[in-house]
């Protein structure tokens, strides 16, 4: 059982002066401090949530109102520009670089109350799918420390399961919620693209980039994301949330139309995973859910495409990093040019230099037709398939994963390897589509996670449907 109660519980118990805001976060620290092997966090804000824990609670003393989140403290993946710590990404070439400002996201959890007390560990840039790629450490699977805790949002993941906080927050561009949130046995929530405020989160690829909670239970996910969804003038890409509260999670399975993604569930998919996926959807089908195999044909080519439109917008989004604005410089260089080269060339970690290479690549002049435009036409008719499928069905399921966690080390040596991990998760940004990693059994004492996806939008229908299934799978 966790040590921590439901987030509205929490916050509630602040507000009534039950409990500290300054004790939750004593209690947050002091976790993070005992469970420092795991290697989970980079840094911690101490300072400054101490120092807002005590505003809370003068707030309170004072009869004051205090937001929905009063109190809670939450973990921030250190892609979002926060205040009182520095934002690395988890790159060398982002040391030392302080925040000017903070993420919207982070914005309007403050609003609410909540109290970020560290930064998480990720593959750097967001670069991966196992926390391995981080320039600073390597954070280990919270049931195996000999294993990955996914990624890129792994120090995240990794942090809720050990409950160092109630929550965190991540960014999933190819999966990088959902899959760290399988393997380490936590919920992970991918909203529909835009719904959430990308403004203050150090960009990968931006087309493909939603920002997202994990949490312990669909029931904290959807608060958090309550509080963060909705327009933002600094985002041109936002979209409207939905005009009732997405915390409202009543509703049955029965009669709700489920199509197993067939592409999902065949070659490469790991037996003793697809009996639990199997065994989720069975429950499911007994819960009254009518259940049916579903083709989505394009889906063996959305990995592709993702690896090609990926790392295209990586090479435009990393150029601004060049030494003469923030961040890292190259301090012995003889000229400008040899400034730009040498700071990026020290700063930039393999797989940042890797992708930056593939996607100058693809756009460069002879090969843009080849890969990059032809890459937005498959794009488009995976978005399609999807649209088609959502017209006969409510929501698409599958795993969200080919394997449980594996171990760290076994597959840095073969980056196809480690990109094959998104093999499932990729699909949904590039359909822009709202997807959800739902702990739904083990194999042995590694945790799986059945992903359920739904229309564009159709978020409080999907975190409805997620609550029920929590119960039942």
């Amino acid at each position: 059982m966790s040590q921590w109660q439901p987030i509205a519980e929490l916050a509630k118990q602040v507000q009534s002066g039950q409990i500290k805001a300054s004790d939750l976060v004593d209690k947050s620290l002091k976790t993070i401090n005992q469970l420092e092997s795991y290697n989970a966090v980079l840094a911690v804000t101490e300072d400054r949530a101490r120092k807002r824990a005590a505003e809370i609670d003068r707030a309170v003393a004072n009869g004051e109102t205090v937001g929905a989140l009063a109190g809670v403290p939450f973990i921030a993946k250190d892609n979002f520009l926060v205040f009182g710590a520095e934002t690395t990404a988890a790159s060398n070439i982002l040391k030392g670089f302080d925040a000017p400002y903070q993420a919207t996201a982070i914005n309007r959890l403050e609003a609410q109350g909540a109290i970020c007390v560290a930064k998480a560990n990720l593959d750097a840039f967001a670069h991966g799918t196992s926390t391995e790629n981080s320039d600073f450490m390597v954070t280990k699977n919270p049931h195996d420390t000999t294993r990955v805790p996914g990624g890129s949002s792994g120090g995240s993941a990794a942090a809720v399961v050990l409950d160092m906080a109630p929550f965190a927050v991540g960014s999933d561009t190819g999966g990088s919620i959902r899959q760290p949130a399988s393997f380490s046995g936590c919920v992970g929530y991918k909203p529909t693209y835009g719904l959430v405020s990308r403004s203050g989160v150090v960009a990968m690829a931006s087309s493909l980039d939603v920002i997202g909670p994990l949490a312990r239970t669909v029931e904290d996910a959807a608060l958090v994301l309550d509080v963060m969804a909705g327009i933002d003038p600094l985002d041109s890409t936002t979209v409207e949330r939905a005009a009732e509260s997405y915390t409202h999670l009543e509703g049955v399975v029965q009669g709700k139309k489920i199509g197993v993604v067939k592409e999902y569930m065949g070659e490469g998919l790991q037996s003793d995973v697809k009996q639990v996926i199997e065994a989720a959807i069975e429950k499911l089908k007994a819960a009254g859910a009518i259940v049916e195999e579903v083709s989505l044909p394009s889906l063996p080519l959305a990995l592709a495409v993702y690896y090609i439109l990926c790392p295209a917008e990586v090479s435009s989004n990393l150029s601004r990093y060049d030494g003469q604005r923030y961040g890292f410089t190259y301090k012995d260089a003889a000229n400008l040019e040899e400034s730009f080269s040498m700071t990026r060339d020290k700063g930039f970690g393999k797989e940042a230099k890797r992708r930056i290479m593939i996607g100058t690549y693809v756009l460069s002049s002879g090969y843009y037709d080849a890969y990059y435009r032809k890459a937005q036409t498959v794009r488009t008719k995976v978005i399609n398939e999807f649209a088609d499928a959502f017209a006969t069905y409510d929501f698409l399921v599958g795993p969200v994963a080919p394997s449980t966690a594996f171990k760290i080390g076994e597959k840095v040596g073969d980056p196809m390897q480690l990109y094959l991990e998104d093999v499932m998760t990729v699909a949904a940004n590039l359909a822009g589509i709202p997807a959800i990693s739902l702990p739904c059994g083990k194999v042995g004492d590694l945790p799986v996670g059945l992903q359920i996806m739904a229309p564009q939008k159709a978020d409080a229908a999907l975190l409805t449907m997620a609550k029920q299934a929590e119960a039942i799978v």
